[in-house]
């Protein structure tokens, strides 16, 4: 993902957020429609959100330390983890109480909608707003979801925060809606549960996209390996050349959405020497980071090929040949 392209869509929908967040609660004020104070907590979060997100960019591009040598990239999860906590608990649980709230007030006849042509227009020019910061993530997204549907880049980018803003924008975009009808049915029949059913309604769509944000973002914190292009990259590099004869195991890790752990023991000829075999993994790095630039962290440990069957190329590693431990370990 380009952090450029992250950061834009981030700062288009906090500004946004922030705007509308203002302009619902003075709507919420005037008219004591429950949909649009649901939809004002949900804006303010979500600002919150972004906030959250730029602030995790900016952590993880401090410089690796003694006590993290592999830098701070993985910063970046974290925030959006928290991201996915802050819209269940600010966003969805409030909307859910609040529209259970509202359902209780109109059984009661206590409540009463005031001036609903505020409600109304505000939630159109939110809608708008809303729109323009959808399209931007978006655009954003699609320089670099490739030939990826929106769930696969959903479900398998490394980088959390366009698919973050994403999801953030089409709940704002159909909680609006859910929002505008809720007004609009309750102006129309008189009737205010219809606002509360579309707040309760609101509530739950934010608590299912912070659950999606949760599990997809937990995956992330734990570790994830490249991507099945960039693994078939890295292997072509390895074993492009007479250096090296094949792969017996390999692993890799995202250490941040843009900074790959690669580390792989590589069959060698018996008859090369060391400085040969050294050589010839500089070569081999090389030609990993030409064809995946994101691959910065590389371990290459040199093994001899006990038979054929013993070699194996693959992502997920296959068992060590026995003795394999004892070979000479070459870090780059």
């Amino acid at each position: 993902m380009s952090t450029e392209g992250g950061t834009r869509a981030i700062i288009a929908a906090m500004l946004a957020n922030a705007g509308i967040a203002i302009a619902k609660f003075i709507a919420f004020l005037i008219t004591g429609a429950s949909s649009l104070l649901a939809e004002s907590v949900h804006s303010l979060a979500d600002t919150a959100n972004q906030a959250l997100l730029l602030l995790g960019g900016k952590r993880a591009k401090r410089q690796a330390t003694a006590e993290h040598p592999f830098g701070y990239g993985r910063e970046r999860y974290i925030y959006a983890f928290i991201v996915s906590i802050v819209l269940f608990s600010l966003g969805g649980l409030f909307a859910l109480y609040e529209g259970y709230h509202k359902i209780e007030q109109v059984l009661e006849g206590e409540s009463e909608l005031v001036s609903p042509l505020v409600a109304i227009v505000v939630l159109v020019v939110a809608i708008g707003l809303e729109t323009f910061s959808l399209r931007t993530a978006i655009k954003e997204s699609n320089h670099v979801r490739g030939s990826q549907s929106w769930v696969q880049f959903i479900r398998h980018s490394r980088a959390p925060e366009l698919p973050v803003v994403l999801l953030e924008d089409i709940g704002a975009e159909i909680g609006l809606f859910l929002a505008l009808a809720g007004v609009g049915l309750s102006t129309i029949t008189g009737n205010g549960i219809y606002d509360g059913i579309a707040t309760m309604g609101i509530g739950l769509l934010l608590v299912i996209i912070a659950v999606i944000l949760a599990i997809e973002t937990k995956s992330l914190l734990l570790g994830e390996s490249a991507t099945d292009s960039d693994v078939a990259k890295i292997r072509e590099a390895i074993t492009s050349h007479d250096d090296v004869e094949g792969i017996i195991h390999m692993r890799t890790l995202h250490l941040g959405p843009e900074e790959l752990l690669v580390a792989a023991k590589v069959a060698v000829a018996a008859e090369v020497t060391a400085a040969d075999i050294a050589a010839g993994i500089d070569a081999t790095e090389k030609r990993i980071r030409e064809a995946v630039p994101i691959a910065r962290v590389i371990y290459l440990e040199p093994d001899l090929r006990r038979s054929a069957g013993s070699v194996t190329e693959a992502a997920g590693g296959a068992p060590e040949p026995a003795g394999a431990d004892t070979q000479t370990n070459t870090e780059a």
